[in-house]
């Protein structure tokens, strides 16, 4: 009976440890690389494209349960545009142009989020 307990925490043990989920890359019709990234639950962590090997595009960030954590953009590598990063109720738009800070911008929800209750 020991080593059967010895023997099933060692297996609890392996199947607990965490595994690597390595990043896939895609070729596009563009010519661009599309990279999906992912936590070590297997989740999506982020997704974006390469242009030569430099990020190009939209790139989208998710927390681990899948929830979109942040919204950019990039040209040849450097930052551009309007990023956004959501945190529980809250809202922040940062406006890049040629990789400097622009402007910031920052909401807080104050209504209560609705719900589709009959």
């Amino acid at each position: 009976m020991k080593k059967l307990m010895i023997f099933a925490a060692m297996m609890l043990g392996v199947v607990a440890m965490a595994q690597e989920v390595k990043p896939t890359f895609e070729n596009t019709e563009d010519g661009t690389v599309k990279a999906t990234y992912f936590h070590e639950n297997g989740t999506v962590a982020q997704t974006g494209t390469f242009l030569d090997n430099k990020r190009h595009g939209e790139w989208i960030s998710y927390n681990a349960d899948g929830q979109k954590t942040a919204k950019a953009e990039y040209k040849n590598d450097r930052k551009a545009g309007k990023w956004f990063f959501w945190k529980g109720d809250q809202l922040t738009e940062v406006d890049y142009n040629e990789n400097a800070i622009v402007s910031v911008n920052t909401w807080v929800s104050k209504e209560p989020v609705a719900t589709n209750k009959p």
